[in-house]
């Protein structure tokens, strides 16, 4: 392999952080509070994660996709959160403790003012944290906002590109889990690449880079040893969520991942199939990622937004279409969880939006920047700063 084909093996595997910053590693203090926020993308259906098991009008309307109500006899049905919410029974071993433990709130009615309905358009808002309406570009993200305010939040986006929320940011790097578990790159090929960068504005960048994914790599190849002996690990997410766990837990403290395969137009499931699937993985995921992180989980908060809900009726194709509001979750080992939060309404034909959607009666700008403020101690104009327009509000979870 000759200079240049390994330089462009490199980048395909996202060895390299962009070569636009300086991609540290931090040391953040120990003291800083943790924030990760997990987008789910393609819009989930949150009807079928947080089950409106009182309403006989989603019975009615989902006659292949409901979950059954609540039976102790029926280990198929809703697990009864409250008199009105259930939870996917696929959530029982992962999410389900944390809830008992009250270390997991959802929002309903939850969202964005965008109803375009597009995949693309309102992801771009959500990340950007700007009015839809005053969207100045592409270039400043929510987070990258709050990093530039809070010198020590020590940002990381386990993704394969920087993604929107993070752009302005100074010294973030992107990292992808997804791959790094084959072998590192050995001495002379790590030797070679940082050779390439040498007296170059990007040399500490490079080298940066190639330590933090040798530093994943190594631990990736220990824990599937131990697997091997017949250690338990969470598969998929869970896999991924732990070593981001191990690098939230010791060095970065303001984190993003996304999730895709949530755009269920066709045999969606209810407790079985596409959607059910997804839902399990990203409960084990974070029942890991919490498990992982020890003490260090009352310091951390975990929002998970997704763009949009879907339809509250189920379509002839067995599956659910682009909708408008969607659930939120807030966990994390300070949060005030076990109850459903924020304003809500009767789920039946008059409360839908449009005869098709719930509505958003909490503003993803406005639960943020409350949450932001109550755990990171931002000042009302440090939040206008973050999410422009913003009326904080943490709904009493933090």
């Amino acid at each position: 392999m000759n200079r240049r084909e390994l330089l462009l093996a490199a980048i395909a595997s996202a060895t390299l952080p962009s070569l636009s910053f300086s991609a540290r590693l931090f040391a953040a203090p120990a003291s800083t509070p943790r924030l990760l926020v997990v987008f789910l993308r393609g819009g989930y259906d949150c009807n079928n994660l947080l089950v409106p098991y009182a309403s006989d009008f989603y019975y009615e309307s989902r006659p292949s996709l409901a979950i059954a109500r609540p039976d102790p006899a029926n280990p198929d049905s809703a697990i009864a959160l409250d008199g009105h919410w259930g939870l996917n029974p696929v959530l029982r071993d992962s999410l389900y403790p944390l809830w008992q433990r009250k270390q997991l709130a959802f929002v309903p009615f939850a969202g964005t003012d965008d109803l375009s309905r597009s995949h693309f358009e309102t992801q771009d808002n959500i990340e950007s944290g700007e009015p839809t309406r005053q969207r100045g570009g592409y270039d400043s993200g929510f987070l990258g906002r709050l990093a530039r305010l809070m010198p020590d939040s020590a940002p990381i986006a386990f993704t394969d590109a920087m993604p929107l929320s993070f752009q302005g940011a100074r010294d973030t790097p992107n990292l992808s889990l997804r791959g790094v578990s084959k072998p590192a790159f050995d001495d002379r090929q790590a030797a070679i690449l940082s050779a390439m960068y040498k007296d170059t504005p990007y040399a500490a960048s490079a080298a940066d880079g190639l330590e933090l994914r040798q530093k994943v790599s190594r631990e990736l190849q220990a824990e599937m040893l131990a697997a091997n002996r017949g250690a338990a690990n969470a598969q998929d997410f869970a896999t991924q969520t732990r070593r981001m766990a191990s690098l939230m837990r010791d060095q970065y403290r303001l984190g993003f991942v996304d999730v895709g395969g949530w755009d269920t137009h066709v045999n969606q499931g209810s407790t079985r199939g596409p959607l059910a699937s997804n839902l399990a993985n990203l409960g084990q995921g974070l029942a890991a990622f919490a498990d992982a992180l020890g003490p260090h989980w009352q310091q951390t908060t975990v929002v998970v937004v997704s763009e949009f809900g879907r339809t509250f009726r189920e379509n002839g194709a067995k599956g659910t279409d682009h909708g408008h509001g969607t659930v939120y979750w807030v966990l994390g080992g300070h949060v005030r969880g076990g109850r459903i939060a924020g304003e809500q309404v009767a789920v039946n034909p008059q409360s839908l939006l449009q005869n098709r959607d719930y509505p958003v009666l909490n503003n993803y700008r406005d639960l943020l920047g409350g949450v932001l403020a109550g755990t990171w101690g931002l000042s009302a104009a440090q939040v206008q700063t973050v999410f422009p327009g913003a009326r904080p509000n943490a709904l009493q979870l933090v």
